[in-house]
């Protein structure tokens, strides 16, 4: 089979099964967990600065541009100074969303127009939708198996879909079931000539934020489709050629669980870590502030021009601040090239580990 599935001819009595409605709740207790957590972070600029890093490497990980945190954390610091192509597109992506989320929070709805400057923000162009046929898929055999839809029809089709994501009212579900059947039709739609499967999780989680469930866009949700890559293929496929709509929902809010869940466990060891080094610094330094606390806590990998800007102090008193530290065991100094950066090493820890 190799058609469009319509949003429209779906009943959302389809997706009340026991076993739906099941992992629906459990899905939802997790990310309402998350939520919690989440706004007890005063600042919230710290999690949508790593865990968005986080989710911008997963996420681009997926369509194998791969970077390691030590080249993504430094070329943060230094992007004038980057060779890493892979690096400067994971970033790309982490400024992507910070333009989504300001977008939904300011107008409270995800249009087409955030969706393009989504994308152009991505690939550094204003491409828009594709003018020429989208790129056939084809299985491990060479066959074609799905042709995404040709350009004439690609405005009709996001239309409706920014329709079915603007007003809940005609598709009476849980934002998380919207949220998986948005994800399909739009990552079928393929609408982009370049960027659509990122732009596609980025409009995921600027969903939820959208609909309330979430405050800022901190589910991590590419770490899981990372890990089952194969599975979130096969059943994006299987819709289109068997109608199996409730496998697939039941994959996308089982990853949903799972990866709030992943980042309560994150967020707690964030909020952790920031309230032990706040009290050791304040303890052992008399400059101590909280915004000193932010920079370090924003920037995993910072450096003495971050501080000058934020502290509003001389180069002199931010080098002085960053070598006390180091000194103190609570930053690791590198200097790679002409550049120090300082690193957060109870952040770090937490960003890296699995």
């Amino acid at each position: 089979m190799n058609s469009l599935p319509s949003l429209d001819t779906l009943s959302a009595a389809r997706f009340e099964s026991p076993a739906i409605l099941k992992r629906l709740a459990s899905a939802s207790r997790q990310l309402a967990e998350l939520k919690g957590v989440a706004a007890s972070i005063p600042h919230q600029g710290i999690l949508i600065s790593t865990l968005g890093m986080q989710e911008a490497k997963d996420s681009s990980a997926i369509e194998n541009i791969v970077t390691t945190h030590d080249e993504l954390y430094r070329d943060e610091a230094s992007p004038e100074s980057s060779a890493n192509p892979a690096a400067k597109e994971v970033l790309r992506y982490r400024q992507a969303l910070w333009l989504g989320f300001n977008a939904v929070r300011e107008s409270g709805l995800l249009t087409n127009r955030n969706i393009l400057s989504i994308q152009a923000e991505l690939e550094m162009n204003r491409a828009g939708f594709r003018k020429v046929p989208g790129t056939a898929l084809r299985d491990q055999d060479g066959r074609v198996v799905y042709t995404p839809p040709s350009p004439e029809h690609l405005a009709g089709l996001m239309s409706d879909l920014e329709r079915f994501i603007n007003a809940p009212e005609g598709f009476d579900a849980d934002p998380l079931i919207r949220m998986a059947l948005i994800h399909h039709q739009f990552e079928t739609i393929h609408p982009f000539y370049d960027g659509n499967g990122r732009t596609g999780r980025i409009i995921n989680v600027l969903y939820l934020v959208k609909e309330g469930l979430l405050d800022i866009p901190v589910l991590y949700l590419s770490r899981a489709i990372v890990r089952t890559k194969a599975d979130y293929y096969r059943l994006l496929q299987a819709v289109r050629d068997d109608d199996a709509w409730e496998d697939w929902v039941l994959y996308l809010l089982g990853a949903i669980e799972a990866s709030a869940r992943d980042g309560v466990a994150k967020v707690t060891a964030i909020s952790a870590a920031l309230l032990d080094v706040k009290h050791r610094i304040r303890d052992q330094h008399r400059f101590y502030s909280q915004d000193l606390i932010n920079n370090l806590f924003s920037h995993p990998y910072t450096k003495i021009e971050f501080i000058e800007q934020d502290l509003k102090v001389s180069r002199v008193t931010a080098t002085k601040y960053l070598d006390a530290l180091t000194e103190s065991g609570f930053l690791n100094k590198q200097k790679i090239g002409r550049s120090n950066y300082y690193v957060n090493v109870a952040l770090n820890a937490i960003l890296v580990s699995d």
